[in-house]
């Protein structure tokens, strides 16, 4: 099932005017959802200030996107299958822009967070839904790699830009951060109803998987609050345990409605092919040691250094101005060498930007630690991320682009809540209460920073298994599969094939 746009044969010069415009729409929408989250964290010290918030409410108007984000992300991407990519992101896109105008007018800590997490919830359907729009409609091969590659690259710079505009607006009102993503938003939607390619709903004969989107949703909400509530209550206490106990059964009850249900949420079938697995766990450790390394590596600017916020801002800018300034040359890289291998590539400097930030002091040499370590992070970013997004949208059925596309966004959202929280804890508890000097806090960001390293290392590891393979022609199919009802025999012939 293909959109009215997908240009089969097109090759990436001929893109006509409306493709560039579907794709700009598509970036937009990324864009605004890395620009949201990196330019909230700069604004709370002004928000908790002007709406009289404590530490431990504020840190919800973080927490609450993410909850909405990563709790709906395996439904969003089903969504869009089931009614329409087009309509699920238009729909969700319209949403994000009227709770970006409800957070900039709020005179309540609620009412902020209440609109954080109609952002997140928003976010966790035009992510998938946007990315199975392009997966659709540009033709898997160079043409498609070419699009992902310019579309993984609008996060990286909505990121980046986010850091600095906020330490510019925040300047004027925290306000002003809220409101900056509603026009986009609103500009991008009419802009969407115009360029959008309609699609045909999958024909959804076994009925929809209710129980499955019941379950799986609930434990992915349980799951995510639990980690983000567990620094604050305690990691071993009775809430926290059996929080995690309570997430578990839920998942588990998933997993066995997905296994007999005749149109499952996600078929975990998918999860067979070996590229498809070591995409998906790729993107929890890449992405949950990068959000680590940002938070460590802000509060060493800030909190040790003394950095402003603009100047923090612009020690990240490097790695995003590499990622932007790359954008167009990854696609030919991943054409020739293949995703196994740039995967690897990325991971092998993403570690060495880690091992290399380990050097930091209380008087660091900008030129020979911080510089450097953004420029190999950058270059790592560039090559890692597009990569995944192409490693696990290949040889997928059009009907299953956004399964997997939410399901790809739910392991890098999962990634990042639950290794940012373990790193925490490390840092928490490699600090000592009566000793506060600018040494001692050092000293305590180290250990996290190693555990970053390790989660890096892990990262390589994985993808490391996918070069024991020689690299064929063609692309990984993942045949269908079937309910448990229908033939045991049936379930078990399913497997990963090559398409010719």
């Amino acid at each position: 099932m293909t959109s009215p746009l997908t240009p089969v044969s097109a090759s990436p010069e001929r893109w006509t005017p409306r493709l560039w415009g579907t794709l700009l729409v598509l970036c937009a929408a990324m864009f605004l959802d890395a620009l949201d989250v990196s330019m909230v964290g700069v604004a709370l010290p002004s928000i908790g200030s002007e709406l009289n918030l404590s530490t431990s409410t504020l840190q919800w108007v973080v927490s609450g996107y993410i909850l909405g984000y990563g709790g709906l992300l395996l439904l969003g991407g089903r969504a869009a299958d089931l009614l329409g990519r087009r309509r699920v992101f238009l729909i969700a896109l319209g949403v994000f822009a009227l709770a970006s105008l409800l957070g900039g007018f709020v005179d309540s800590g609620p009412l902020l967070i209440a609109s954080r997490f109609i952002k997140g919830l928003s976010a966790a359907f035009t992510a998938p839904a946007g990315l199975s729009i392009i997966t659709t409609t540009f033709a898997e091969g160079p043409v498609r790699n070419r699009a992902l590659t310019i579309y993984t690259t609008c996060a990286a710079t909505g990121f980046s830009m986010g850091l600095v505009l906020s330490g510019l607006l925040t300047e004027a009102s925290w306000r002003l951060t809220m409101l900056l993503p509603a026009p986009i938003a609103l500009l991008a939607l009419l802009a969407g109803l115009k360029l959008i390619p309609r699609s045909a709903r999958e024909q959804n004969k076994g009925g929809y998987d209710v129980p499955g989107a019941v379950t799986g949703t609930a434990a992915m909400l349980l799951l995510v609050f639990t980690v983000v509530e567990a620094p604050e209550v305690g990691w071993a206490s009775a809430r926290t345990l059996l929080s995690f106990l309570a997430a578990a059964v839920l998942l588990a009850v998933f997993v066995r409605i997905e296994l007999r249900t005749a149109s499952p949420l996600v078929r975990l079938g998918v999860l067979r092919s070996g590229p498809q697995l070591r995409a998906q766990l790729g993107a929890m450790t890449f992405f949950g040691g990068y959000v680590s390394f940002q938070f460590l590596a802000t509060q060493y600017f800030q909190s040790l250094l003394g950095w402003s916020a603009l100047e923090t801002a612009l020690a990240f800018l490097p790695a995003g101005a590499l990622v932007a300034l790359s954008s167009t040359k990854v696609g030919s890289v991943i054409d020739r060498f293949g995703t196994p291998r740039v995967i690897v590539a990325g991971f092998v400097l993403l570690v060495a930007s880690y091992v290399l930030f380990l050097r930091i002091s209380l008087t660091p040499s900008y030129a020979a630690v911080v510089l450097p370590s953004m420029i190999l992070l950058g270059f790592a970013c560039a090559l890692v991320f597009p990569s995944l997004n192409i490693q696990a949208t290949n040889g997928v059925d059009d009907d299953e682009q956004g399964m997997v596309s939410g399901l790809l966004n739910t392991s890098i959202q999962v990634g990042g809540a639950i290794f940012l929280a373990i790193v925490t804890a490390v840092v928490t508890a490699s600090s000592h209460a009566d000793d506060s000097s600018p040494q001692a806090v050092l000293d305590s960001f180290r250990p996290g920073l190693i555990v970053v390293t390790v989660i890096a290392v892990a990262g390589l590891l994985i993808t490391l298994t996918g070069l024991r393979t020689p690299r064929r022609r063609g692309s990984l199919v993942v045949t269908k599969s079937v309910p448990l009802e229908a033939g045991r025999e049936e379930a078990e012939r399913e497997h990963v094939a090559v398409r010719d």
